[in-house]
């Protein structure tokens, strides 16, 4: 389930963002994947002056337009809503995505797609 994701998407204000036309494809930490988070992170993270540093990292698991997981294993990268650009290799049948496995694919949502990775992807600081 997504209900961590979707916490952290209204606490990083981007609501409307998603609920936009898009299409997005979104590759959405589990929320066992937030488990795996160091402790207290995701509690500094869901803080107000947090909120930038939170918006970026939901931002670096949103890719403009519809790619479906046939899609995604043609590409070497992708480029984020955050901006920066996230790796995706593919081995041994297993997607990754910056080192996030997606652990089910082409989920159908009305204004895009959602890839359930299994870990928080975090992007490289400045």
């Amino acid at each position: 389930t997504f209900m961590v994701f979707a916490t952290a998407v209204e606490k990083a204000g981007l609501n409307d963002t998603l609920r936009g036309a898009g299409p997005f494809t979104v590759f959405a930490p589990t929320d066992a994947a937030f488990a795996l988070l160091p402790s207290g992170r995701l509690e500094t993270l869901f803080k107000p002056e947090n909120k930038a540093e939170l918006a970026s990292i939901v931002n670096y698991h949103l890719v403009k337009g519809r790619k479906s997981s046939n899609d995604v294993s043609r590409l070497l990268g992708a480029k984020t809503l955050q901006g920066r650009f996230a790796p995706i290799s593919v081995a041994s049948g297993r997607m990754c995505i910056d080192g996030a496995n997606i652990s089910a694919a082409d989920i159908a949502s009305s204004n895009g797609v959602i890839h359930a990775i299994d870990k928080v992807n975090i992007p490289a600081a400045v």
